[in-house]
């Protein structure tokens, strides 16, 4: 069966949305397997299976005003010309001050929207993957030079990079050289989450914070459908954690690396329960 293609829920107007919901379905930097460019419909669909309430916010999606924009016209881009559109577009969003909100694709995607931000903001990444090389296969706006170009832009002490357990020798030691933050997901589970949470809010506080949630940061044993699957990781409920913490900071975000044709949809199932539960807290705190 197939259900509308728009995100479940998403049905005011552009011009009374608070959120716009945009698809990037653009994947060719991935460097293991392919097929992120069907997570935005595969998502959307998958959007259609919940409940409006959420038990835990208290929120009914539905009251949330949020317009679903579809699908830019990515296919034909290279990751150059995607940068340049996603920031276009997203520029575009916040003159008419909009809450942009981005379904991958790639995770190529997040830099050319992070840029069409003012750039005092700050950046939480939660990811699998260090993504801090200058360039990959000849290309530096690839998937694993996410961290890199968002620094381009943004002051390297606004971004925090959670989760990760994976990155070359060099890229650890140059982000410990040049003080980027970051935890791994063996040191969250150490130390405890709260804790990590506690060590970015002082970090960042009193920053506006865009947030990018690559879904491989999550234990490929719950999102097995991603692009780059990296065992160890974190579990839904503590990224759920962490949305909420940091929901009164959020301005925008974007969740990337799903890749329907490695799963029976139990990744996108989660994607859309993440990106819902998302804008409801972002909904939830700008409400108090």
């Amino acid at each position: 069966m197939e259900f509308p293609n728009y995100f479940a829920d998403a049905e005011s107007s552009f011009k009374q949305a608070s959120f716009i919901l945009f698809g990037v379905p653009f994947e060719k930097t991935s460097s293991f397997r392919h097929g992120a460019d069907k997570a935005p419909f595969e998502v959307r669909q998958a959007s259609w299976n919940f409940e409006r309430y959420d038990l835990r916010t208290g929120i009914n999606f539905e009251e949330i005003l949020v317009h679903d924009y579809g699908d830019l016209d990515v296919s034909k881009m290279n990751s150059k010309q995607v940068f340049d559109a996603t920031k276009t577009f997203t520029a575009t969003l916040l003159k008419e001050q909009k809450i942009p909100f981005a379904i991958g694709g790639d995770h190529s995607i997040t830099p050319g929207i992070v840029s069409a931000f003012p750039k005092d903001i700050a950046v939480i990444s939660l990811d699998a993957h260090m993504d801090f090389r200058q360039e990959y296969k000849n290309d530096i706006y690839n998937h694993a030079c996410v961290i890199r170009r968002v620094a381009d832009h943004v002051p390297l002490k606004n971004i925090a990079v959670l989760g990760i357990r994976s990155g070359e020798k060099e890229e650890y030691e140059l982000a410990q050289k040049e003080n980027l933050f970051f935890r791994d997901a063996f040191t969250i589970n150490k130390l405890g989450l709260k804790k990590i949470i506690q060590q970015t809010k002082t970090l960042l506080k009193g920053k506006k914070i865009y947030l990018t949630l690559d879904i491989d940061v999550i234990d490929p044993a719950y999102a097995p459908g991603t692009s780059t699957p990296e065992p160890l990781g974190l579990t839904p409920l503590q990224v759920i954690e962490i949305i909420e913490a940091f929901s009164p900071q959020l301005i925008g975000g974007d969740l990337v690396e799903v890749c329907p044709p490695y799963d029976h949809g139990q990744t996108a199932v989660l994607a859309a329960k993440l990106i819902q539960t998302s804008i409801s807290w972002i909904w939830r705190s700008s409400q108090a």
